[in-house]
């Protein structure tokens, strides 16, 4: 690959500013407006903080300049972070999909080298329609989702990256953008279909896995089985139980004749239900009145992530609440023999510090193993 300019690297970098913000709120996405119901219910932008955190960790610092949307897409984020940049497009008061799509195009006639975007599988869509395969892409995950394979693992791994293409020529491949159908999310019903590919540089351990699905035969059934039964079994009386999203967690309140959101976060205690599609507000109130809580947890297939993807209703100011030695992982044999570790992005290191080791996963009836969590 040729390098610009004495070898000055041509970096793009664009923020979706509401990526991210329905996920404390359990809303499960900000596509169209759904973002405005979101700031009523108290998000607060989370991209900002996330492409602060890749930007500081780059090394090469000198050797990029980079072109930025205005504003907070961009501009506001690197005023002060130590890198050359110049600001390319125009932005009104409030962002949509198509000011991404408008500056992303502008930014590849500018001759980029490589396009960094903020944001989820919905602004994944968005620079796939602008550039398609025409230049690489660092995916800086921010959104609720983010099931797509494009993404980095966190934002050190996406600075890892950055500086990797900057130093060194590195292949790219083409990664799975999946197209989520956010409506049918907030209707329990998880929808997804191949969107496109956009082109990443070529470092597996930095990238994420696409999300696989739950394999469906009597051999896995009779797992999830077996493991509900070991975790129903050992419920203990006064101890609240947060249960996550999943299939497999599913299976413990479908044996307790109890409802259950597929996809968020609910709540038992003395195997009652006492809370439904939990966002972060009602869960730190739930940990107010009870004395103890247990989270129940199974990792993303594919993906192998236990907190920073689809759950961000359990925020790091709950996970400190909770404690580590109060989550319990469970998943089955089929799930986790494809997983070399675990993996945690909760978008506060400290709390990504304190998960991360070594950790037991139950994946049957007084069946377990130890795996790593990264």
């Amino acid at each position: 690959m040729k390098k610009n300019n004495n070898g000055i690297k041509k970096i793009g970098l664009i923020i979706n500013p509401i990526a991210g913000m329905g996920g404390t709120v359990g809303l499960k996405g900000t596509d169209g407006a759904i973002y405005k119901e979101a700031i009523k219910m108290g998000a607060t932008p989370i991209t900002p903080i996330r492409a602060n955190e890749l930007l500081s960790n780059v090394k090469n610092k000198e050797k990029i300049t980079l072109l930025v949307a205005p504003g907070k897409m961009g501009a506001d984020i690197v005023r002060d972070i130590g890198i050359k940049f110049k600001i390319i497009g125009e932005i009104g008061k409030e962002t949509t999909k198509e000011d991404t799509k408008r500056i992303a195009k502008q930014m590849l006639e500018q001759n980029i080298d490589l396009l960094i975007f903020c944001g989820g599988d919905g602004t994944a869509r968005d620079i796939f329609d602008s550039i398609g395969l025409e230049k690489p892409v660092v995916a800086l995950p921010a959104g609720v989702k983010m099931f797509s394979s494009v993404f980095a693992i966190n934002p050190r791994a996406a600075a890892e990256i950055v500086d990797k293409f900057i130093e060194e020529t590195i292949d790219t491949q083409e990664k799975e953008i999946l197209d989520i159908d956010e409506d049918l999310v907030r209707q329990d019903i998880l929808q997804a279909k191949l969107y496109g590919y956009l082109k990443v540089p070529k470092i597996l351990s930095l990238i994420q896995s696409g999300k696989t699905g739950s394999g469906i035969g009597r051999t896995i059934e009779e797992n999830k089985q077996e493991i509900a039964q070991f975790i129903i079994e050992n419920m203990e009386p006064d101890i609240l139980y947060l249960l996550g999203p999943g299939t497999t967690i599913k299976t413990i309140t479908d044996n307790l004749n109890l409802p259950k959101t597929l996809l968020g976060i609910d709540a038992i205690y003395d195997k009652k239900s006492v809370g439904i599609d939990l966002n972060e507000r009602s869960i730190l109130e739930l940990l107010n009145r009870y004395k103890k809580t247990i989270i129940i947890i199974s990792p993303i297939g594919g993906q192998g992530f236990l907190f920073g993807r689809g759950n961000k209703q359990i925020t790091p100011k709950i996970l400190r609440i909770v404690g580590k030695k109060n989550i319990k992982i469970i998943s089955t044999v089929e799930k986790i023999k494809q997983l070399a570790c675990l993996r945690v992005d909760t978008g506060d290191i400290e709390t990504d510090k304190m998960l991360i080791g070594f950790a037991k996963v139950i994946t049957g009836y007084k069946e377990e193993l130890i795996i790593k969590i990264e």
